[in-house]
Formats: structure tokens, sequence, C-alpha cells
């Protein structure tokens, strides 16, 4: 009964919502290419409730939506409040992320370059995509002045979930079809 238990944990943990006891008849009966009796499988989750009931977990396996899925229990909301009020903190703007774009798509780049393509000035995006460790000094340009190339950094690939620049979307699957614009009476100047 362990070896199912461990099972039906695995497929409540790595969903994505609550797991409702179909869905994880239908993958047990598929992995062990045999159905597998609801009775045992409610037993199964019976075990799985009541271990992690105990103090000794800061999670449990609850109930809720039709299906069961680990939360973490209410004793710890407080810290989790933090964590989250935390990480809303390290979200991008939209002008860090427009300015993040143009560097990841264009690097090498100056922040004058960054700023003629954007039309505004990008002083203050630059410097926290610096201190967000997302853009790094690939070195000095040689025209006049010999101001600053930026790029993106490996964190950047991390933070995005992508292994090489060739990774991200091509410019032109963002690109708006001529006859899509044609239909569209607002790009229509007047």
């Amino acid at each position: 009964m362990d070896f199912l238990s461990q099972h039906i944990e695995a497929l409540i943990f790595c969903a994505q919502k609550p797991i409702k006891l179909d869905d994880i008849k239908s993958c047990l009966s598929e992995m062990f290419e045999a159905e597998v009796p609801e009775k045992d499988v409610k037993k199964a989750i019976e075990s799985i409730l009541t271990k992690y009931a105990a103090d000794t977990y800061p999670f449990q396996v609850t109930k809720t939506g039709g299906g069961y899925q680990f939360l973490t229990k209410p004793a710890y909301q407080a810290s989790i409040g933090i964590l989250l009020k935390q990480q809303s903190k390290k979200r991008l703007s939209t002008s860090a992320l427009e300015t993040l774009s143009i560097i990841a798509y264009k690097q090498p780049v100056t922040k004058s370059e960054i700023e003629q393509i954007r039309g505004v000035n990008c002083d203050y995006s630059v410097q926290k995509l610096l201190e967000k460790e997302l853009i790094e000094i690939k070195g000095k340009s040689e025209a006049v002045g010999r101001p600053l190339l930026y790029g993106s950094s490996d964190r950047f690939m991390d933070y995005f979930g992508i292994n090489d620049l060739k990774d991200l979307p091509s410019p032109r699957d963002f690109a708006v079809p001529e006859e899509v614009q044609n239909e569209n009476p607002s790009s229509d100047p007047e």
C-alpha cells in the first residue's frame, strides 16, 4: 500500500490544480497497466491525509475544488505572506522589461541606442537591471566617448528559463500580419 500511496502523493504534489480521484485512478491504471480498485486509491489517500495532518509538516493535503492539493497550513500564513510581498517587489516594471528586451535582442548595445529605440531616458531601468544582475556590462563601444555596452547575463537566461539567446522568440513572431493591420481602422492616419 505504501508503494501506491507514494505514487498518489507524487501525483498530488505535481498537479498544478486540485487533482480529482478519477484523474488519479486514470494515471495509476496507465502506469500499472491494470485497473486500480477505487477503494485502494481512497485508502491510500486517507493515509496521505493522515500523514500530512501531523504537526511535523508545514503543509497538508486538502480536499478542495473536487480534488486533492498540497496547501500550506494556516499557521504559516504570516511567513508566506512576507515571502510573497518580497517577491512582488522583485517584479520587473514595464519600462524595465522594454529596456531588457531591447538589450536582449540588440546586444551589445549602448544606453543611447536603447534610449533612441524607446524614445525615453532609460537610466533608472538600466540601473535596476544591473542591480538585479539581469544585464551586465560587456565592454566599451568604439564610438565617440566610448560608451558602455550592455548585454544579457547568465541570470537573465535563468530568470526566463532559456539556455541560449537563440531560444528567444523571433521578432517576426510578434509581428502583426499585414492583412490584420489593413483591417484595423485605428492604424489608418487621418
